[in-house]
C-alpha cells in the first residue's frame, strides 16, 4: 500500500507539471514565416481590363498619394468582417466583384458618358507650308483635330472647333515636375466648347518612369469622356535632358509609365513618336498599343512601313482663325462612323 501511494503521488506530479508548460497545440499550429522572396510580379497573360481597379478594391501595390482633381479613395470593404446569422454557413467574404462600382476608374463627379454623337466639323484649316500628299491626302479622312500647348496662347475654342478641330490633345506635363501653365485653362475651355479632349506627357529620359506617371496623374483629371492619355516619346535636342539610353531601356521605362496610367485612367495610353525615335527604339515593338505618328512630308505608310496607326500628325504649320500663329494638325484613321464607335468604346 505504501509503495502504491508513492507511485500515485509521483504520477500526479508529472501530470501537473505537463499542464504548466508553455508548449501545446497552439504552438504546434503557429505558422512559420516563409523565407521565400520575389523580385518581381509576373505580368498577367490575359487582356488588361478596360477600367482601372486600383481605387475600388485592395491592391498589392502601395496606395498613391492624394491626387488633385480626384475624389476620395474608397476603403476596401471586402476585408471588413460582416455579422453572420447563427446556424447559417456563409463564406468568409463577399466576392470582391460585387463591391466594385459599375465604372471603376472613372471619376463619379465627371458625369456620365453622353449617349449622343457629337457633330463632326469638316476640315477648314489652312497651312503655311502645304504638302501635296497626292492620293493619300489627309483631307480624304473625315475627322481632323489639333494638339496645343502654352505656345498657342489664348485660344478661341469655338472658332477652332468650327474650322475643323473635332478633337484636341493638350500638353499637360513634362518630366516629373513641370506643368504646362495653360493646361488647366485649355482643358476647361476645350471641354466647354464640346471638343473631345485628352492630355499628353512629354517623357524625360533623365527621370524615373514612376515619378513621371505620378506627376501626370496628379495634374490630369480622370474624366468619363476624356480621350486616352498620351506618352510623347522622341529625341529632343532642345530639352534639358539630352540623355539617350538603350532601346531596351527606353521600352522598359515606357512600359512602367504606361502601365501606371492604364491602371489609373482605365484606358490604354497612346504612343506619340517621330520617325528617328521610332526607327531607333520602336520599330516592330509594342504592337498592342495604339500609335500617333508624326509624318509631315509623306503618308505614314511610307515613313513607318507596316505600323498600324490611330492618329497622324500631318502638319506642324497649320493656320486657324481661332489661334494666333501656327498649330499642329492631326487626323483620325477612319471614317466618321469609325470615330463615333471608337469614342463610344472609351
Amino acid at each position: 500500500m505504501r509503495s502504491s501511494a508513492v507511485s500515485a503521488i509521483l504520477l500526479a506530479a508529472v501530470i501537473l507539471s505537463g499542464c504548466s508548460t508553455s508548449s501545446g497545440a497552439e504552438d504546434v499550429l503557429t505558422p512559420v514565416p516563409s523565407k521565400e522572396t520575389t523580385n518581381a510580379i509576373a505580368k498577367p497573360t490575359g487582356p488588361i481590363p478596360t477600367a482601372a481597379v486600383g481605387d475600388a478594391a485592395p491592391q498589392a501595390s502601395p496606395p498613391q498619394e492624394a491626387l488633385s482633381w480626384t475624389g476620395p479613395v474608397p476603403e476596401p470593404q471586402a476585408l471588413v468582417p460582416a455579422e453572420r446569422p447563427v446556424g447559417m454557413p456563409m463564406p468568409t467574404e463577399r466576392p470582391v466583384a460585387m463591391l466594385m462600382p459599375a465604372n471603376p476608374g472613372i471619376d463619379p463627379e465627371a458625369g456620365p458618358k453622353s449617349p449622343t454623337r457629337s457633330r463632326i466639323y469638316s476640315h477648314r484649316f489652312r497651312d503655311a507650308k502645304p504638302i501635296n500628299f497626292g492620293s493619300t491626302s489627309p483631307r480624304k479622312l473625315a475627322v481632323h483635330g489639333v494638339d496645343v500647348s502654352r505656345w498657342q496662347g489664348e485660344i478661341d475654342w469655338d472658332t477652332l472647333r468650327q474650322q475643323g478641330a473635332n478633337f484636341v490633345y493638350i500638353k499637360a506635363t513634362d518630366g516629373g515636375d513641370h506643368l504646362d501653365p495653360m493646361f488647366r485653362k485649355n482643358w476647361r475651355r476645350a471641354k466647354e466648347a464640346g471638343l473631345k479632349h485628352g492630355a499628353y506627357h512629354f517623357f524625360y529620359w533623365c527621370r524615373t518612369a514612376g515619378e513621371q506617371a505620378d506627376w501626370f496623374i496628379r495634374n490630369v483629371p480622370r474624366e468619363a469622356n476624356a480621350l486616352p492619355p498620351v506618352i510623347d516619346v522622341e529625341w529632343n535636342g532642345e530639352s534639358s535632358c539630352k540623355r539617350r539610353i538603350s532601346p531596351a531601356r527606353v521600352r522598359e521605362k515606357m512600359q512602367v509609365f504606361m502601365d501606371k496610367l492604364e491602371r489609373y485612367y482605365g484606358q490604354r495610353p497612346i504612343i506619340y513618336t517621330a520617325p528617328d525615335f521610332y526607327r531607333d527604339n520602336l520599330k516592330g515593338q509594342m504592337l498592342d498599343y495604339p500609335f500617333w505618328l508624326r509624318s509631315v512630308a509623306a503618308h505614314p505608310s511610307k515613313v513607318y512601313p507596316g505600323r498600324k496607326w490611330l492618329f497622324w500628325q500631318y502638319s506642324g504649320s497649320g493656320l486657324s482663325d481661332g489661334v494666333d500663329g501656327k498649330i499642329d494638325l492631326n487626323v483620325f484613321n477612319g471614317s466618321e462612323s469609325d470615330w463615333h464607335d471608337w469614342v463610344a468604346s472609351r
